[in-house]
């Protein structure tokens, strides 16, 4: 059966009190018990009143659990924070900022603030693991994102306005994305070497930049877009799979923000990886996310 992603109910009732909130943090960063600094004793704390803090039983050294947390030297509630992030992660096209600021009635700035945050962190749960492997098939390709929808003037190419991303998907497992200055051999070629374990089977359309992927030690096959090809009859080549990535992500940026700046795309490309790398273990999101404000 496959699992599910938590309801608003169910959060709710996880979380019913900004209380509830705080203990979570507590004991998910120090446990139970832990050796209190003070005293160097095991010790178990106890909540001290109308502070953000737990004491210890013996000689009452208190410990923060917001402390080095973006939660820390922040008047918004924790219960606030934390229902955010379950709209980050039950959501499958983000979240704006102009939404949060409507529905927790703070300042756009708070609530770019805590979004982009979460970002930050859904990328850094995320990682880059290595992809491929013997046997296993990686699709790569690359979109344009942002910038204007206008052509240039003179015929020009409407992507030179526009923000490169550079995908890496294995098939039947994660994504990685880059945002990149171009699309020459030299920018792509070294980020998939370090990505990409050898002797993966490659999937690329017939952009000229990777021609040298077999002298790396890659098997690689390409799909001729060009010649109206979304499978290669003869090989079975395709990057099918990546590109429904790509839609998924445009999909989720254009629908759901206004504008996205070069400069941050690669918090909203983090946040797009995160869940599509956990498609497959829903109901693990939240808890993951929240795991990471607590390191």
């Amino acid at each position: 059966m496959r699992n599910k992603a938590p309801t608003l109910r169910q959060f709710q009732d996880r979380f019913p009190t900004e209380e509830s909130c705080l203990e979570h943090l507590m004991r998910v960063r120090f446990g139970d018990r832990h050796e209190c600094a003070g005293c160097h004793k095991s010790a178990h704390y106890y909540r001290v009143k109308a502070r953000r803090s737990y004491a210890c039983e013996y000689c009452g050294y208190q410990v923060y659990p917001t402390a080095s947390t973006p939660f820390d030297r922040t008047r918004t509630p924790l219960r606030d924070w934390f229902f955010i992030m379950f709209l980050f992660v039950s959501t499958r096209n983000g979240v704006a900022a102009k939404e949060v600021e409507r529905q927790l009635g703070v300042t756009y700035k708070t609530a770019w603030r805590m979004c982009h945050e979460i970002r930050k962190y859904m990328g850094a749960v995320d990682g880059d693991n290595p992809l491929g492997g013997l046997g296993r098939v990686v699709q790569i390709d690359e979109t344009f994102i942002g910038g204007k929808h206008k052509r240039v003037s003179h015929g020009g190419d409407p992507a030179l306005k526009k923000a490169t991303v550079f995908g890496m998907l294995e098939v039947g497992g994660e994504v990685v994305t880059r945002v990149v200055p171009n699309r020459r051999s030299g920018t792509l070629l070294p980020i998939i070497w370090a990505t990409v374990k050898r002797p993966s089977m490659i999937h690329t359309d017939e952009h000229g930049a990777y021609g040298g992927l077999p002298t790396m030690g890659f098997r690689h096959e390409a799909v001729k877009h060009s010649a109206g090809e979304y499978v290669c009859r003869k090989t079975g080549a395709t990057t099918n799979a990546l590109e429904g990535f790509w839609a998924q992500l445009k999909r989720g940026i254009n629908g759901t923000h206004i504008h996205v700046s070069a400069k941050h795309l690669p918090k909203y490309l983090g946040e797009f990886e995160f869940r599509h790398n956990r498609r497959d273990r829903p109901h693990t999101m939240l808890s993951e996310l929240m795991l990471s404000f607590q390191r």
